[in-house]
């Protein structure tokens, strides 16, 4: 995989140049996804490539349910086919302000939810890649492109990344903007990125932000709470097995490991993130549902629909669980400092009509904080199994660290 690090070292160091990097990255495209099929448009090629900025020379695939001025914009839904925005969504314009290369539009599930794309993951084809931000967590996973930016409403950044092996970091909610993008649930859609490691997802969302992301060396060993959901029966053995093996290797590295029970408000607010999330929808996707219900998928239709009959009392007492859920999420970092759970239920399906489910996911995308799926375990077959990593609201930056400090560990 390409690595953004790397890139931007032998910039610096005049071993490369950005020219250089993103031609490779056009030929690695070409040459990889016809049979990935990551790509939903390439880049038109006209004016000079960015020479100046921190981002210069990188590559990055932008998931296809952000605008984009210079390549069409069809939220993975034939009905906006050919649709060009007049202006780029604020990630994309702060990716091209940093200098980085906005080389194409990565594959969506339809309207970024549960509808397979054609994109293969580049373990083993017959395999999903996830979804929904399946483009992205695949053309990072294929070596065309050494970062990429997607979505998460429910699981759609860890899961696929947990399947193709990659790092992906889910921000807290709105430390970037989500705006310019077609919005399925507007409390819990976030932006979120893809790249090789987690030191190099963690470098170019500094980069782009401007904020202190990096995640350099901890100075000591990370006090690490082994998270117990009550969902944990469905994950599978080679997954709870990974979680173990991550544990042990963490604890042996001189890692602080307790066990954490899920408290009650953090069930309950998994329970109640299909009705904050079918409501929301409902009414984002209002237009669609009213004059091209035909044009949707079954299921996308059906949700809406079923979204369409939640009553305001349902949903508010939804949000008021949410609320409660995001305290109880506080309080589970009095003691550590970040948590270890699965990244998804195992390894990605055998199948290409499914995207797998957020089941471990959903939660920590409704109380907002940052998690980093942690790839370098895999099972028997040599498919990715992803771990991840969970921190406190706003210590973006810690969460970062602490995926790096695992997954150094776990490549030894």
């Amino acid at each position: 995989m390409l690595s953004v690090s790397k890139i931007l070292e032998d910039i610096a160091a005049g071993r490369d140049s950005a020219e250089a990097a993103i031609t490779r990255s056009r030929a690695l495209i070409d040459e990889r996804d016809g049979e990935i099929q990551a790509f939903e448009a390439v880049s038109p090629v006209y004016g000079p490539i960015a020479s100046e900025g921190p981002l210069a020379g990188i590559a990055v695939g932008v998931k296809d349910i952000f605008d984009s001025y210079d390549m069409p914009t069809t939220y993975g839904s034939p009905l906006y086919h050919g649709y060009q925005p007049r202006a780029d969504a604020p990630v994309v314009a702060m990716t091209r302000a940093r200098g980085a290369y906005v080389i194409g539009k990565t594959v969506t599930t339809e309207f970024a939810f549960m509808k397979a794309s054609r994109t293969a993951n580049p373990h083993d084809p017959a395999h999903t890649p996830g979804g929904s931000s399946s483009g992205s967590a695949a053309a990072v996973a294929a070596g065309m492109i050494p970062a990429a930016i997607g979505t998460q409403t429910g699981g759609s950044v860890v899961r696929p990344a947990s399947f193709c092996g990659v790092s992906g970091f889910k921000p807290s909610f709105r430390l970037f903007p989500s705006g310019g993008m077609k919005t399925f649930a507007w409390t819990l859609d976030t932006t979120g990125f893809f790249a090789a490691s987690a030191r190099d997802v963690a470098l170019f969302a500094a980069l782009l932000c401007g904020r202190d992301l990096t995640a350099d060396d901890l100075d000591d060993a990370p006090r690490i709470g082994l998270y117990r959901s009550a969902v944990d029966d469905q994950a599978s053995p080679d997954m709870l097995a990974a979680v173990a093996q991550a544990a042990d290797i963490a604890r042996a590295s001189g890692a602080s490991i307790v066990e954490i029970a899920e408290p009650e408000e953090i069930r309950r607010g998994r329970e109640v993130h299909a009705v904050i999330q079918g409501y929301e929808a409902a009414i984002s996707m209002a237009h669609e549902l009213a004059y091209h219900a035909d044009a949707l998928s079954p299921t996308l239709r059906e949700t809406l629909e079923e979204g369409r009959a939640i009553l305001p009392q349902a949903y508010d007492e939804a949000r008021r669980r949410a609320r409660h859920a995001r305290k109880a999420a506080t309080r589970l970092f009095d003691e550590v400092d970040v948590l270890l759970a699965p990244s998804a239920t195992g390894v990605a399906p055998r199948d290409r009509d499914t995207t797998g489910t957020a089941l471990f996911n959903k939660v920590w995308t409704l109380t907002g904080v940052p998690c980093v799926n942690v790839p370098g375990l895999t099972d028997s077959a040599g498919m990715p199994l992803g771990v991840q990593v969970i921190g406190r609201f706003g210590r973006d930056k810690q969460a970062l660290q602490a995926a790096n400090w695992l997954e150094t560990r776990l490549a030894t």
